[in-house]
């Protein structure tokens, strides 16, 4: 897979089409987390335009870039809370977050299965994490003025799958991204009311699908199961000290 670079990441979001973009896409996040007071955030991917308008509510935020695609100081002017990482080796202790927000990460990557993992392991117990891929319906997917252009797409299927192979309960999708990724002004100008109309009317075919997920956390039950015979047991991740 080719990642987008970090720069060019940080100059699409500072165009009007990008801003208007963030803007849409993080309305639809903060529909579903509209109060994280005293959680600890990660951002993993570019997520740093959208973690700006998180941060004042959280007790602790902090912003992965994957080494692939490189690393930039965030936020501007105060303390570094950015870091460069493998994301398939994240350097935070177990359940030691609350939520996690995954964009411009899971479509690129080499190592999904090893991400969605290790997201998996930072979480706290019942922990939610929050993910934007590129809609393969949508035209986001396919304009080269788009960042969602690169790596995979994600049918709304195939992105629910995801999760739940990996441990986790999909909780909330959504779907944003319903204007062209045109910068003309009358395009932007009426973005809000295209996002609008196509939440309601079109769904199936916004840029980018938006998912909520939970951690999930299996019972002890799986004892009586590996006490019938080796076949029948199956070995599930689980935190420390379940």
């Amino acid at each position: 897979m080719f990642w987008p670079d970090v720069i060019a990441l940080k100059e699409f979001y500072a165009t009007p089409l990008g801003r208007v973009a963030c803007q849409a896409v993080g309305r639809r996040i903060r529909a579903l987390w509209p109060e994280i007071k005293g959680d600890s955030v990660l951002g993993l991917g570019f997520v740093t335009p959208y973690l700006s308008s998180l941060a004042p509510g959280a007790q602790s935020v902090f912003a992965c870039m994957p080494a692939a695609q490189g690393v930039i100081h965030w936020p501007p002017a105060v303390s570094n809370l950015s870091l460069l990482a493998d994301e398939a080796e994240l350097p935070f202790p177990d359940n030691s977050l609350n939520r996690v927000i995954v964009i411009h990460a899971i479509e690129n990557s080499e190592q999904v299965r090893q991400m969605m993992s290790e997201i998996w392991r930072v979480l706290s117990p019942a922990g939610r994490v929050i993910a934007v891929v590129p809609n393969r319906r949508g035209i986001w997917a396919r304009s080269p003025k788009s960042p969602f252009a690169y790596g995979q797409p994600y049918t709304s299927w195939q992105f629910k799958q995801l999760f739940s192979e990996h441990s986790f309960t999909p909780l909330h999708s959504a779907a944003a991204l319903f204007f062209p990724p045109s910068a003309r002004r009358y395009v932007l100008r009426s973005a809000r009311f295209w996002e609008s109309l196509g939440m309601y009317f079109f769904s199936g075919f916004g840029g980018v699908l938006v998912m909520e997920a939970e951690k999930q956390i299996y019972a002890p039950l799986m004892q009586k199961v590996r006490s019938r015979s080796r076949k029948d047991y199956v070995p599930v991740a689980q935190p420390a000290g379940i």
